[in-house]
């Protein structure tokens, strides 16, 4: 268990270290140092950057959006999922709009979003919008990969309820929850600092990669694309860290219960 965590870890620090020998090939074979700084240029961005009092007033302003976005996202795709799940016939009338959903343009439906709301609640709303069905599929699919046989013992004994929901469905759908959130995360995170690109929200990371652009300072749009990855890794892998931590104090506690 430790080699293999050890290689992990050695694996991800080199995954990292290729984006950087990216970074420099393009730089050398392009030969503009404007639009590909070296990794020095970036990683001192990077340090001023993430130094700087506003530059958590931008990150404090996206984790926000971000979070609504989820929470919205996360309430309904799971009703939605189960409700598919449960009635065929409903998520076959679903379907094509899901289809719908996940395949239009991010721009498009940003844009329409501008003209039918208020700007400052387009980076939530468009998010949510987006979100929505990549977890209802996975809390779909995992609602219907539920072994009957479990479905038919609460039914003896109760019909379906909000203990049923939390004690039987989720935990049972937890794996295509837990994989959907993984990738819903990465996906709001960008989501999130399109739409503040594109609406221009006061105090955010998507208000700061356009001034950076407009300036062309490149070397700030990449370190703030370092502190985006961060954020992402922050919020995707803390809460299942969190999670493994309460499991392993759980059964340490039940073993020291045991006589």
């Amino acid at each position: 268990m430790v080699r293999s965590k050890l290689r992990d870890t050695i694996a991800f620090c080199l995954g990292i270290v290729l984006i950087g020998v990216i970074l420099q090939a393009a730089g050398a074979l392009k030969g503009d140092n404007l639009v590909f700084p070296g990794v020095d240029v970036i990683l001192s961005a990077f340090g001023r950057i993430i130094t700087t009092g506003k530059t958590w007033q931008m990150i404090f302003t996206t984790m926000k959006d971000l979070i609504f976005s989820m929470a919205v996202s996360t309430v309904l795709g799971v009703v939605i999922g189960l409700a598919m799940g449960m009635l065929p016939f409903l998520r076959q009338m679903l379907k094509p709009m899901l289809i719908m959903l996940r395949s239009l343009p991010m721009v498009i439906l940003i844009v329409i979003i501008m003209v039918l709301t208020d700007y400052s609640r387009v980076p939530v709303t468009a998010s949510s919008i987006i979100l929505v069905p990549m977890i209802a599929e996975a809390a779909c699919e995992g609602c219907v990969r539920i072994d009957k046989e479990l479905i038919d013992v609460y039914r003896m004994n109760a019909g379906f309820n909000l203990r049923v929901l939390f004690q039987v469905y989720l935990p049972l759908m937890a794996g295509y929850l837990k994989q959907a959130y993984v990738n819903a995360v990465g996906m709001g995170v960008k989501l999130a600092v399109s739409t503040e690109y594109m609406v221009q929200t006061k105090n955010s990371l998507g208000k700061a990669v356009h001034t950076s652009a407009y300036f062309n300072e490149y070397q700030d749009i990449y370190a703030y694309a370092l502190v985006m990855i961060l954020l992402v890794l922050v919020v995707s892998e803390l809460p299942v860290w969190l999670m493994n931590a309460a499991a392993r104090w759980k059964e340490r506690a039940y073993e020291k219960e045991r006589p």
